[in-house]
């Protein structure tokens, strides 16, 4: 899969699987493939990755055929920029709560590279661009994607506004932020997340917009994910590499332990906590 198709798949509703990559070792490389992924989700807010190992990612990624969406510390536009002249399919921002963070993004992802007084002129009143200005910067930015993470109050009351921007590929809803913005801090069965989730996914769909959530939470698991997706949901970012490497290993040694009467031994952290 490419950029492109990945962005036509998510606007025209086709379900598309990923997960979360948080190992940069060149072996894993070697392994990847039997997951099967249509994409891979590298994320840059909470880990942390230098520009020169993003952009070995980004572009061994996107020659397997897995395209990377890289989720940014911040939705900032130079941030944004950044990451794509690394090799980035597509940019996830976090946290936005307005359209006009979706506007930025978009100048600096699909509109490179127009910068400055002209990138803000267009933004703001529309291109004024001769036709074939606007087809070569429509082509050479086709493969780029805007995902925005829906994952507060704020950004759900301005939800309408932020699927009307155009650019927009999908929304992402980032479920441990929006719970604690609705008081319900980390309970991922609560009837007011499950109704927030349902809304959004609905709204985006509707807009032809994708819309998904980051399930890495273990109960419910793939019940409540599978919801989701009967929902609506096209954008399936399930688990992480980390995550499956600790519920795998974990099972396996607790069975082994199991079968041989052996009980786990106390484990200190350094810092004296067990």
């Amino acid at each position: 899969m490419t950029g492109t198709e990945l962005g036509a798949a998510l606007r025209s509703g086709q379900r598309v699987y990923g997960t979360l990559i948080v190992s940069h070792s060149p072996k894993w490389l070697e392994l990847i493939d039997a997951a099967r992924l249509d994409f891979v989700f590298i994320d840059t807010e909470h880990i942390p990755l230098d520009r020169y190992d993003l952009s070995w990612m980004c572009t061994a990624y996107q020659a397997r055929g897995m395209p990377p969406v890289v989720r940014i510390p911040c939705p900032d536009p130079y941030i944004a920029s950044t990451v794509v002249d690394a090799g980035a399919c597509g940019v996830i921002a976090p946290y936005i709560e307005s359209a006009d963070e979706v506007k930025g993004l978009v100048g600096a992802v699909k509109l490179r590279p127009v910068k400055g007084r002209k990138l803000a002129e267009i933004l703001a009143t529309g291109p004024d661009l001769s036709r074939g200005a606007a087809k070569q910067l429509a082509k050479n930015n086709e493969a780029r994607l805007v995902i925005a993470n829906i994952e507060s109050v704020p950004a759900m009351e301005n939800l309408d506004d932020i699927l009307q921007v155009p650019g927009l590929d999908a929304v992402l809803i980032g479920p441990h932020d929006l719970t604690n913005s609705l008081g319900i801090d980390g309970q991922y069965t609560h009837p007011d997340f499950v109704a927030a989730v349902d809304e959004i996914i609905g709204k985006a769909r509707a807009a032809g917009v994708g819309a998904g959530i980051h399930t890495f939470f273990e109960d419910p698991g793939l019940e409540q994910e599978s919801r989701w997706i009967e929902h609506g949901a096209n954008l399936i970012v399930h688990g992480s590499d980390l995550m499956a490497f600790v519920r795998s290993t974990g099972a396996d040694l607790d069975r082994l332990r199991q079968r041989f009467g052996d009980e786990r031994l106390t484990r200190t952290a350094p810092d004296g906590d067990a």
